[in-house]
């Protein structure tokens, strides 16, 4: 039986969502061991003189549970 454990991740990029996405997910690897997948629970973003300025996602990311 495999065992996996799900914690919360906020990123934050002043590219895109998808940068945001993508930084979360190398730095969870940094530490993490087996990472299986990422949903993304909410997408944000700051807004200056109208425009987009930072871009924040959360996201639960799953890794595996060593026995």
């Amino acid at each position: 039986m495999e065992l996996a454990k799900i914690i919360r991740v906020v990123s934050t990029s002043h590219e895109s969502f998808d940068d945001a996405v993508q930084q979360g997910v190398a730095n969870a690897t940094k530490s993490l061991k087996g990472v299986s997948g990422i949903k993304v629970t909410d997408w944000t973003a700051d807004v200056k003189d109208d425009k987009l300025t930072s871009y924040k996602v959360t996201m639960d990311v799953a890794f595996a549970v060593e026995k």
